[in-house]
């Protein structure tokens, strides 16, 4: 189903007719490297001011503009076909929104920044140490599904644990009945609730942690680990399209993450250097006039190259070359 465009975007902009519909974080931090992303994967296109569909100009694809929150949510009814947003947002959607055979989204490709974790947060100085001692008290988050959805279990186990019968009784025997956690919905600075009185602890997402830290708090335990992830929904208008769009993808992230290594070796020592740079597969062997030396290519990873180029400086290496990879379609 199409998505419908009103007012005066649908008039700014032409006939979204046959164009695959790909949604796109319109700010928050995943925009950036999502943006970068497209460029990387030659998705080219021009945002007017204030708009938020563009369309691209060499591929039959219309970037829609939307908060990541709810982004899940226009994919899973099918209104866009592709999305990027964050796993954590997908999570949420899906315990608010369980999905049917006709509905929700599919991962297509996890894209691997943006990484984050949804923590439970507790004041530093409190008393409060454990998950547990939060049933049935005071919580703040921006994701009440996935909060609601973890304090369940908690509660259910309090219940089991500690046998609480707050006063309920049936003829002779206590029934069980566990605590309720209060769980509030806050918009933004979710940090801020403990301080104000508002709340005994919070669900809220954690990058560094300096922002937690700052604010007094300590994270006790870790609902959702989560990274920008590529979203489709069941039915795409144009599946050939979307899988384009994925090898793209995936070859810019392999190409984010490794970087080309290039030296020269003794054919003799051949094969430790190989054990050093074995490459995705295996290393690129190129033979040069002096027949006992050889020339090696290999993909190494980014995080890795310091290292690498120790060990094989010790094993007799030379001319050693790192070069960055634009893009790249490894397996």
């Amino acid at each position: 189903m199409p998505m419908a465009i009103q007012g005066t975007q649908a008039d700014s902009v032409q006939s979204l007719e046959g164009r695959l519909l790909f949604a796109v974080p319109k700010k928050g931090r995943l925009q950036q490297a999502t943006l970068d992303l497209l460029a990387g994967s030659d998705i080219q296109f021009r945002r007017e001011t204030r708009l938020d569909i563009a369309l691209v100009k060499n591929h039959p694809i219309a970037l829609v503009f939307l908060p990541a929150a709810d982004i899940p949510t226009f994919v899973g009814e099918g209104r866009v076909d592709l999305g990027i947003t964050g796993r954590d947002q997908v999570a949420e959607h899906e315990s608010l929104v369980p999905a049917t055979e006709a509905t929700g989204v599919e991962e297509v490709l996890n894209l691997e920044f943006g990484k984050c974790r949804l923590q439970v947060q507790v004041p530093e100085k409190g008393k409060l140490q454990r998950p547990e001692e939060l049933v049935g008290k005071n919580v703040v988050t921006s994701f009440v599904g996935l909060t609601k959805k973890y304090f369940a279990k908690l509660e259910g186990l309090e219940g089991i644990e500690n046998g609480r019968t707050n006063g309920v009784t049936n003829g002779d025997a206590p029934v069980r009945r566990t605590l309720k956690t209060k769980i509030k919905y806050v918009g933004g600075s979710v940090e801020a609730a403990c301080a104000l009185g508002v709340a005994d602890g919070i669900v809220d997402l954690v990058e560094s942690g300096e922002t937690m830290k700052a604010a007094g708090l300590q994270a006790i335990d870790t609902v959702v680990e989560s990274s920008a992830t590529l979203i489709k929904s069941k039915h795409p208008s144009n599946q050939k399209l979307v899988d384009l769009i994925a090898s793209r993808i995936k070859g810019v992230i392999s190409a984010q993450k490794y970087i080309l290594c290039q030296y020269n070796i003794a054919r003799k020592d051949l094969e430790i250097a190989a054990k050093i740079t074995p490459g995705k597969r295996a290393p690129t062997v190129t033979a040069l006039e002096d027949p006992e030396w050889v020339a090696i290519s290999s993909m190494v990873l980014k995080e890795n190259i310091a290292s690498v180029m120790d060990e094989l400086t010790a094993c007799g290496a030379t001319d050693i070359l790192v070069l960055s990879i634009a893009n790249s379609r490894t397996g």
